[in-house]
């Protein structure tokens, strides 16, 4: 079963798209440029931080992350919804996968990449 808060969202955003005419322009390739683009934006925001920085962020630091959060899930949800990806069961499908590539007994407190265990 499909989550409804998830569906309803796809719904809105699809419908956004479609009252301003730029459902054109979402095909997979450009909501993916413009999904990267977005990323870098929130990676901007933390280029210089320390590592206390990035977790003691100021309040107008931490809404600017929100709204670079915000675009980048709007933009992966409307690429999933473009692609007919039920995000929630591909994240799920995903955990299971890392799960066997990363045991808990071989992985432990370690940040190294599965094949590097």
């Amino acid at each position: 079963m499909k989550n409804k808060d998830l569906e309803d969202l796809k719904m809105k955003l699809a419908k956004f798209a479609q009252d301003r005419d730029w459902d054109k322009f979402h095909s997979p390739k450009n909501l993916v440029m413009a999904l990267a683009g977005e990323s870098g934006e929130l990676v901007e925001l933390f280029q210089w931080l320390t590592e206390s920085d990035s977790q003691n962020l100021s309040d107008k630091q931490k809404h600017r992350v929100e709204e670079e959060i915000a675009d980048i899930f709007l933009y992966l949800l409307r690429l999933s919804a473009k692609l007919d990806i039920d995000l929630i069961e591909v994240a799920n499908s995903k955990i299971l996968i890392n799960e066997i590539k990363y045991p808990i007994e071989r992985c432990y407190g370690l940040s190294n990449k599965y094949t590097d265990l």
